[in-house]
């Protein structure tokens, strides 16, 4: 793994749980430089324990033990202040709000997944996480956030070990609804729950919709997820 180099963040508090998730997110800013200086500022009440850059340079801003201030307002698996849950790994992308000049999604480049796939194994050996509670920023506020969006490779983290992915469809087991709040998602807010979904696991549409082909890979995943 890349060396890790270290820039403190005062934005950190005490954990009032015991570590079990690990949350993903990217940046969504212009330049790495520029979210680390936010991520440092205290008027930004913001930060993560890690950021990837994207050549994998890897840089620590909040210890381990100690709770960042990244997951925000969230729930997964029916647990609330996630921030005490959780590590959080920033990965540097411009996301959504800094596309390419084509409109496209900024890649993440393989030297920056390698790092981050390297991280993510020490952080859950270290902690003992479990599979499922390894999540994106959208998966635990999906009314509010998209990162680190449908141009995340998830399913080669899962081959890496990093994360689940189904490996066959199933068949219909009640309502979307239902096999959703299995894996772990908010379902207040429906469409917002199944937008995070597919940003996840379909990312060739990401509408909103519980078409045919979402509904069956929430089934699958869902039995993936009560099994593993």
């Amino acid at each position: 793994m890349s060396s890790v180099t270290r820039q403190p963040s005062p934005n950190f508090d005490d954990r009032r749980y015991p570590v079990d998730m690990l949350v993903l997110h990217y940046t969504g800013m212009q330049t790495g430089d520029a979210a680390l200086e936010r991520m440092c500022d205290p008027a930004a009440s913001v930060s993560a324990h890690y950021m990837v850059r994207e050549g994998g340079e890897i840089v620590q801003l909040v210890e381990e033990e100690k709770r960042a201030w990244h997951a925000g307002v969230s729930k997964w698996q029916g647990d609330e202040d996630l921030n005490s849950r959780s590590i959080g790994i920033e990965i540097v992308n411009g996301g959504h709000d800094w596309r390419l000049e084509d409109g496209r999604l900024p890649p993440y480049p393989n030297a920056q997944i390698d790092s981050v796939i390297e991280l993510s194994h020490e952080i859950i050996e270290r902690w003992n996480i479990p599979q499922t509670r390894i999540v994106g920023h959208s998966d635990i506020a999906p009314a509010r956030k998209q990162d680190p969006g449908e141009h995340f490779p998830w399913a080669r983290l899962a081959q890496s070990g990093v994360g689940l992915w189904p490996l066959a469809m199933s068949g219909e087991q009640g309502t979307v609804e239902t096999a959703l709040a299995t894996i772990g998602y908010e379902t207040r807010d429906l469409p917002a729950a199944i937008t995070a979904f597919q940003r996840r696991w379909r990312p060739a549409r990401v509408d909103g919709i519980a078409d045919p082909d979402t509904r069956s890979i929430a089934f699958a995943v869902a039995d993936t997820y009560s099994a593993g």
